[in-house]
């Protein structure tokens, strides 16, 4: 099992929400339940290799 962290709040009656690893790709839901499942859907998509110029997060040591 992978574990991915998200971002998320509640503006009005929906959930809004991104996977910390692409900020650029959001996605709602109108229960929490149902903004991470759309999220769990939104991450196989991205990482399927089927959509191009995906832009992601990482960290870089500079010193």
């Amino acid at each position: 099992m992978k574990i991915t962290k998200f971002v998320y709040w509640q503006d009005g009656n929906m959930w809004l929400g991104y996977l910390e690893v692409y900020p650029d790709y959001m996605s709602q839901g109108e229960t929490l339940d149902e903004l991470r499942e759309n999220l769990k859907d939104l991450y196989k998509e991205l990482n399927s290799g089927e959509i191009p110029y995906i832009r992601k997060v990482a960290e870089l040591e500079v010193a």
